[in-house]
């Protein structure tokens, strides 16, 4: 296979890569079982420091 062939391939391969890994981690950040960190962790530059 020649060069010209193969990244029109690696292209789309690439997009459906990014793809996939986007919705993986829009899956991770959206999951009821992390909310509690994600609020914890949101509410850091509110505390007072003492």
């Amino acid at each position: 296979m020649e060069a010209d062939m193969i990244l029109p391939v690696l292209r789309s391969l690439w997009v459906l890569w990014m793809m996939a890994l986007f919705t993986g981690i829009l899956f991770w950040a959206l999951r009821p079982a992390n909310r509690s960190r994600f609020e914890t962790a949101a509410a850091i530059p509110l505390r007072d420091e003492e």
